[in-house]
């Protein structure tokens, strides 16, 4: 094993130290860029609508549904957010919405049934809600004793050695199930293509194009996440209210289809948006341009998010020009939840929720036992609002921790989240 090989492979094992290869621990980065970064997608967004837009309001945000916008799987999402899904009550990283389940008996792990090696080909943990995923992913397979192995290959965010990462792990015949967050989509599916034809896979997270893996794992979607912050603001806000759009970057799938169904929601609505802006992730510059928009606009009434990284910068460039915080929304990340209590604002939470790092560990361990488990294992989305807030705000938990783990109730908690204990 290289040395460059051997810094992004981390290993959990139960075996004795006579059979186990030493490998050590992933470094895990913590640029704040991107934070949801985890669907991204190579292909460009597109661009603004030309028709009834000023040459300052078409910005650098785009204001039309982009390439990804599909209304069949739109209007599907916002039918998955209004059933109820089955499973355990108390465990939604078990639950399923509308499962069309399939058979893995081909799959079934041939021999001792406790001495199972999982794979894991990660797309990195870039940011703090991978990173708070891949911490929830370790403590779910401790709580597997049957499973002796656990083999982790970060791809720092890269295709091409994502590619090789999942060539390798493919390639070793100690691996029973492969499990894949891509990095981006068209170009890891030829790589999870020649997998599936070797052993188990199951993707999470991000998809591929291919339906080869065993089970694709992941919450409702974009679209739901989109329309219920921006139905949020509908109801808040009043009519004629001037809102400013705060996105992230462009061309990141599960970004776009969020954009694509609030834009959708603001077009039957009253309300103005007047802004559309790409912040990078980036505090400063969410800063900069929530200043600016006030200055332009003379007020913002409402403030909408693809993503809650910079959510307390925009709050705070309220604040720092003497302007009333807005009906604002966010994200499940700890230093949103706090500000949001402690500034009494009108806010909401959507979410992308981290306990699904949990379910593809589940999900493989059913798939070697030969159980059915879903083709497409569509998880809730739990959503913050006034009345949930205390459950998920957490005292002495990181700032950039994100409440919807599913982790509360597992060892180690809060230390290994970085939390007090």
């Amino acid at each position: 094993m290289s040395p460059s090989r051997s810094r992004s492979l981390s290993r959990i094992s139960r075996t004795p130290p006579r059979t186990r290869r030493a490998a050590p621990a992933a470094v895990l980065a913590t640029t704040l860029l991107a934070a949801l970064a985890a669907c991204s997608s190579d292909a460009p967004a597109d661009g603004p609508a030309a028709s009834g837009q000023s040459a300052e309001q078409k910005n650098d945000g785009g204001d039309k549904p982009s390439k990804f916008f599909d209304r069949t799987e739109y209007d599907r999402q916002l039918k998955l957010g209004e059933q109820t899904p089955q499973g355990p009550a108390a465990k939604p990283w078990e639950q399923m919405l509308q499962p069309a389940m399939a058979d893995t008996a081909q799959y079934r792990k041939k021999g001792s049934a406790d001495d199972v090696h999982l794979c894991f080909s990660n797309a990195g943990v870039f940011n703090p809600w991978r990173q708070v995923g891949l911490k929830t992913m370790k403590a779910e397979v401790e709580l597997h004793d049957e499973i002796d192995d656990f083999t982790v290959l970060d791809a720092q965010g890269k295709d091409d050695k994502q590619i090789s990462d999942i060539q390798e792990l493919a390639g070793n015949k100690e691996c029973d199930a492969l499990i894949v967050s891509p990095n981006t989509t068209a170009t890891l599916t030829p790589a999870v293509k020649e997998a599936c034809g070797k052993l188990p896979v199951i993707v999470f997270d991000r998809g591929v194009q291919t339906d080869c893996a065993v089970t694709f794992i992941n919450p409702i979607g974009g679209y739901g996440y989109g329309a219920v912050a921006a139905d949020f603001l509908v109801d808040e806000v009043k009519p004629k209210g001037k809102i400013l759009a705060l996105r992230i970057s462009p061309g990141v799938d599960v970004l776009e289809t969020r954009w694509s169904a609030a834009k959708l929601a603001f077009d039957k609505s009253e309300l103005d948006v007047v802004d559309v802006k790409f912040t990078d992730g980036d505090p400063a510059k969410t800063k900069s341009i929530v200043s600016d928009s006030i200055s332009r606009h003379g007020s913002v009434d409402g403030v909408w998010m693809d993503s809650g990284a910079t959510a307390v910068a925009a709050v705070e460039a309220f604040e720092d020009s003497g302007a009333d915080v807005p009906p604002i929304t966010g994200e499940d990340q700890q230093d949103f939840l706090q500000a949001w209590k402690d500034k009494k604002l009108t806010a909401i939470a959507p979410t992308y929720p981290t306990f699904q790092w949990r379910t593809p560990v589940i999900a493989a361990l059913r798939v070697l036992k030969g159980e059915q488990v879903p083709k497409e294992w569509k998880l809730p989305q739990p959503t913050v609002t006034e009345a949930n807030l205390d459950d998920y705000l957490q005292d002495g938990m990181p700032p950039l921790h994100y409440a919807m783990c599913g982790c509360q109730k597992m060892p180690g908690f809060p230390g290994d989240w970085g939390g007090k204990k």
